[in-house]
């Protein structure tokens, strides 16, 4: 956040402003997705960001035995990719960016 209040490029930048509906895998309900950020730019380039840990981005890898831990793992990792197909598909109506932020991007690990 500093880096945006710091950055002659960015314009404006808010948190969790914008409001994506998204069908849940889990439950084929509708729910509400907030990205973290919204981005906006001098060139008029808008971004919208979500941090996640890098694990969080990764389909976990079935074990011999289906833990507890695997299926939060799991319900986690597909819930997350339809937020994010649906933010992909509400940012290219709009012809803005969607982008994920991890702490490889953070912190270059």
């Amino acid at each position: 956040m500093l880096f945006l209040d710091s950055n002659n490029d960015v314009v404006g930048w808010g948190s969790e402003e914008i409001v994506i509906p998204y069908i849940s895998p889990m439950d084929n309900k509708m729910h509400r997705y907030f990205p973290d950020m919204i981005v906006k730019k001098k060139n008029d380039e808008v971004i919208l960001i979500e941090v996640k840990p890098y694990q969080q981005t990764q389909e976990p890898k079935v074990p011999q035995k289906r833990t507890r831990t695997f299926l939060n793992e799991a319900a986690t990792y597909l819930i997350n990719q339809a937020k994010w197909k649906a933010a992909r598909e509400y940012c290219a109506d709009r012809k803005w960016t969607f982008q994920i932020i991890t702490e490889k991007e953070l912190y270059g690990k």
